[in-house]
């Protein structure tokens, strides 16, 4: 093995017990259960905030995957209390779907049901099963995939619509965030309800399920991937019209091995061969047009040139990933060098080494830290950074 990989292998499973030391430390709701809604950057708790739906299906997640590959008992601990969280006060009995966000006390608190938000749920109740061999985890993550088919899957023109009430009736307010286009597709929700499918799959080889993830692929690469350029267009009208014009480099880079793992998990090879000059292209568009001179990766640009330059915690770490899969897939020193130098620069600037946890961002050039941004909360997860961490520890478990 390549010292370097070595190296990265090594000091990443050691982050990666870090990151979820902090979480197993810091934010169990001892009064309400579950986790606490949200922390400040200097460590203030808030146990009165609402608990986001996306926060607990990615602990679940990340606990969950935490003790398949390390075998850490406090691991499958934080799992369990997940699992027992999502199941008990996030999964609507009477519709299907999960709560958008719960009160501290875990009652609903906004009943909307964001396909994003189930789909999260469903990777990481998948990801229980993988460790539990629960039948009512599994049944509630197939309960999931039903109902996205169900409600949210466009008949006619393909692809998947963004939220619903609680009764599932079409939302007039689609967007998944306030930064975000009221737009009926995005790029965004159907990345990860790729990401879910793929996980399902994994324990439950239908074939409705095998067909519905063969055409999210062929969906995100015809309708979503701008093949030309290698990025994806971000924002769609129901009919696949383009709403926008800029990238964001963390999902490009993201998008890049996620796509490549579904289709080594469907097991098509036509598919695998479709989708592997995609995957590298898209990886080579967020090396050239998004990786600073510091090995960071910045945040969103159009057409090659960069319009958000800050470096957020989730990008880092999906670069890591993204480009050692180009570097795994091409044999291309560069992908490894840029892996290499994006871990490197996690270490010296996106790291909390007083506290613990990954800052939100920082600036392009002084990598100064932005103070205003949370520690934890509804969309700061360890997800993102500790998945980083398990994927080079499982792409090398061998070596």
């Amino acid at each position: 093995m390549d010292s370097r990989i070595k190296d990265l292998k090594a000091e990443t499973t050691q982050e990666c017990f870090n990151i979820l030391s902090f979480w197993s430390n810091n934010t169990i709701d001892e009064q309400n259960g579950g986790f606490v809604g949200s922390i400040d950057l200097d460590m203030t708790k808030h146990p009165e905030h609402g608990k986001g739906a996306v926060l607990n299906a990615r602990i679940l997640w990340a606990y969950s995957a935490a003790y398949r590959i390390y075998k850490n008992p406090e691991h499958l601990t934080m799992a369990r209390r997940a699992y027992d969280y999502v199941t008990k006060h996030f999964i609507d009995k009477e519709y299907g779907g999960v709560y958008w966000m719960l009160n501290a006390d875990g009652t609903p608190q906004n009943t909307r049901k964001q396909i994003y938000a189930i789909a999260f749920a469903m990777y990481g109740l998948a990801e229980y099963y993988r460790i539990s061999k629960k039948q009512e985890a599994l049944d509630y993550a197939i309960g999931l995939f039903d109902v996205i088919e169900k409600y949210s899957l466009d008949t006619v023109n393909n692809g998947y619509y963004e939220a619903y009430s609680r009764e599932w009736v079409l939302l007039e307010d689609l967007r998944l965030s306030e930064k975000d286009k009221n737009d009926p597709k995005t790029m965004n929700t159907h990345l990860h309800i790729l990401e879910a499918y793929t996980n399902l799959y994994r324990v439950w080889r239908e074939q409705r399920l095998h067909d519905a993830l063969k055409n999210l692929i062929e969906v995100t690469i015809y309708k979503i991937i701008n093949i030309e350029k290698g990025y994806f267009d971000l924002f769609f009208g129901a009919d696949w019209s383009h709403h926008s014009l800029n990238n964001s480099y963390g999902h490009d880079i993201e998008g890049s091995w996620l796509l490549w793992e579904a289709a080594e998990v469907l097991g098509d090879d036509e598919i695998k061969e479709l989708c592997r000059p995609i995957c590298i292209k898209m990886a080579e568009q967020s090396l050239r047009d998004g990786v600073d001179a510091d090995g960071g990766i910045m945040s969103e640009g159009t057409n090659g040139v960069v319009e958000d330059s800050d470096k957020h915690w989730w990008p880092q770490a999906e670069a890591i990933v993204g480009f050692m899969n180009a570097y795994q897939l091409t044999g291309n020193e560069k992908f490894l060098d840029a892996s290499v130098n994006s871990w490197e620069f996690v270490k010296k600037y996106i790291i909390d080494h007083d506290n613990g946890e990954w800052y939100w961002r920082v600036t392009k050039d002084d990598h100064k830290v932005y103070t205003i941004e949370q520690k934890t909360g509804p969309w700061k997860c360890p997800y993102h950074n500790s998945r980083c961490c398990m994927e080079i520890a499982e792409r090398f478990m061998q070596d």
